[in-house]
């Protein structure tokens, strides 16, 4: 597999990044996969792609404190983004699982992160609701997926050292919730892993066997056209 470590300071581009490495991998098919890992400088709400922006964000706390309201490409909740929050997002082929699996997807990969994560953290980890990571009750990974024919993005998030008082002040508590949630707040729910970046990055690289750079790609073209058609656009961000 191959590793790619790119992060920008806008957060516009950084969710492009991840649609434009997935059509790239899609178009040329030439049977390699990616792991690659982000973190974000600024704080940014992420819409799931169905999401209904008026029942998921705190709108006027969000305007009041320059906080951007996004959409992403793949499913799943609505998710704040900001320092002390560590991203990974891998383009997988779709051969590794059952034909149009969601699930089989979901099971591959946070199977794998379980298994890579216990020796770090020292604690069991557990695969929750439909893509959730836990520890005990309290999640601190969430992740999605966006499927193209051959290939899969399937990416997500991890809580390392995130201010977690900041959900409650910008996301309303999601009507959509796996059932161990309870309606508990951001802050009842959640927790960081007690484990730092540098870490977390080796962690991964050898879970995936990411040993190799990635070579340079058309990536910017493709940013820069996804993020005009679609990452600053009102009327994608809001369109529900």
């Amino acid at each position: 597999m191959k590793y790619l470590e790119l992060s920008y300071a806008e957060a516009a581009q950084n969710l492009a990044c991840d649609e434009a490495l997935l059509e790239i991998f899609e178009q040329t098919d030439d049977g390699e996969e990616l792991l690659r890992l982000w973190q974000a400088e600024q704080f940014f709400v992420v819409l799931g792609h169905g999401d209904k922006w008026r029942e998921e964000v705190d709108a006027s706390a969000c305007a009041a404190n320059g906080i951007p309201v996004l959409r992403r490409c793949s499913g799943g909740g609505t998710v704040l983004q900001g320092p002390g929050c560590f991203n990974y997002s891998l383009i997988l082929r779709q051969d590794n699982f059952a034909a149009g699996s969601v699930r089989a997807a979901f099971d591959f990969v946070l199977a794998r992160h379980c298994r890579c994560l216990e020796p770090v953290i020292g604690s069991p980890v557990f695969i929750k609701g439909i893509s959730d990571l836990t520890l005990g009750e309290r999640k601190f990974s969430g992740n999605a997926q966006y499927r193209k024919r051959r290939y899969v993005l399937v990416h997500g998030t991890f809580l390392l050292d995130f201010d977690l008082c900041s959900m409650e002040k910008f996301l309303r508590i999601p009507k959509r919730q796996p059932d161990y949630r309870r309606q508990r707040g951001h802050s009842d729910f959640l927790v960081n892993l007690a484990v730092d970046a540098a870490r977390l990055r080796k962690s991964l690289r050898s879970c995936w066997s990411a040993e190799d750079a990635c070579a340079a790609m058309p990536l910017e073209a493709t940013i820069q056209r996804l993020v005009s058609e679609r990452y600053r656009c009102t009327g994608w961000n809001e369109k529900f």
